[in-house]
C-alpha cells in the first residue's frame, strides 16, 4: 500500500510540473519569437521480485518476470526550435530569420547571448539595440539625418545619406548556428546562452551555410499552437485527477486493513 502512494504522489508532482510548464507556454503565446517548451519524462526503478529467465522449482525456466515499477520523474526538458508565423510590422528595422539560426546581443557583463527576437531601434548614439537596450552584434550605427534604413536578405543594413544618389553600407548582422540548438540556456527576455551541450556558436552571412536569411520589417511570433497546449493540458489534469484517486484507493485500503486487526 505504501508503494502505491509513493508512486502515486510521484504522479501528481509529474503532471504539476507539466501544468506549469503548459501554462509557461500558454503566457508567452504572443511573445515574439517564443519556443515553445517541452517536458519529458522517464520511469523510476522497478522492484523486481522475480526476475525473467528464473528458473522455478520444476526446472523450467519462466517466460517472464515481476516488477513493480514506482512511480515517474522529468528527466528533462527542451525547446521546440520551429519557425513561428511572420507578422508584418513595416519597421526597417524589425527583422525575422527565416529559418535557422539566431540574433547575437551584447549583455552589460560583456558576454554574447542569442536570441530569436528581431525586434530592434536604434539607441539616442543610432547604435541597433534590442528592446531591452542590448546591442547587436556585430555593432551596427545609424549615421544621424541618415534616411531609408534598408536591410538586405543576407543581413546588409544600408541608409541613404544626405547629398549622395546611392545608398551607403553600414554593416552587416550575422547570425549564428548551434550544432546542438535544443541544448541552449533560456535565461528570460527572449535570450539564450551557449553550454557544453548546444556546442559553441558557428557565426556567419544569413543565407548560408544552413543559416535561415532575414526578412525585414517582419517578426517572428510565437510557435506555441493553443490547441495542442488545451490538449495536453487536459491530459495533465485528468492524470493528476487519477494520482490522486490513487492515493485516496490506497488509503481506503489501508484503512480497511488496519480494522481487520481491531
Amino acid at each position: 500500500m505504501l508503494r502505491s502512494l509513493n508512486t502515486a504522489a510521484a504522479g501528481m508532482l509529474a503532471n504539476q510540473l507539466m501544468v506549469d510548464n503548459i501554462s509557461n507556454n500558454i503566457a508567452n503565446i504572443n511573445t515574439t519569437g517564443y519556443k515553445k517548451n517541452t517536458i519529458s519524462f522517464q520511469d523510476l526503478l522497478y522492484q523486481t521480485m522475480i526476475e525473467p529467465g528464473t528458473t522455478s522449482a520444476d526446472g523450467t525456466k519462466l517466460p517472464g518476470g515481476l516488477q513493480v515499477g514506482m512511480g515517474v520523474k522529468a528527466s528533462g526538458s527542451s525547446h521546440d526550435f520551429t519557425v513561428g508565423p511572420a507578422n508584418k510590422t513595416g519597421n526597417p528595422f524589425d527583422l525575422m530569420i527565416s529559418g535557422t539560426g539566431f540574433f547575437q546581443v551584447l549583455m552589460p557583463d560583456q558576454t554574447i547571448a542569442y536570441t530569436r527576437d528581431g525586434s530592434f531601434s536604434t539607441n539616442a548614439d543610432g547604435i541597433l539595440v534590442t528592446s531591452d537596450g542590448h546591442p547587436v552584434q556585430p555593432q551596427i550605427q545609424v549615421p544621424p539625418n541618415s534616411t531609408n534604413p534598408t536591410v538586405g536578405s543576407d543581413g546588409t543594413v544600408t541608409v541613404q545619406l544626405q547629398g549622395q544618389q546611392t545608398p551607403t553600407q553600414i554593416g552587416q548582422i550575422q547570425t549564428v548556428t548551434f550544432a546542438n540548438q535544443a541544448g541552449l540556456l533560456a535565461t528570460g527576455q527572449n535570450l539564450f546562452q551557449a553550454t557544453d551541450a548546444s556546442g559553441q556558436p558557428v557565426e556567419g552571412t544569413p543565407g548560408t551555410n544552413g543559416s535561415g536569411s532575414i526578412t525585414s520589417q517582419y517578426l517572428e511570433g510565437s510557435n506555441v499552437q493553443m490547441v495542442d497546449e488545451m490538449v495536453n493540458l487536459i491530459l495533465a489534469q485528468r492524470a493528476y485527477e487519477m494520482s490522486s484517486k490513487a492515493i485516496t484507493t490506497s488509503d481506503q485500503m489501508l484503512q480497511t486493513a488496519n480494522n481487520l486487526h481491531s
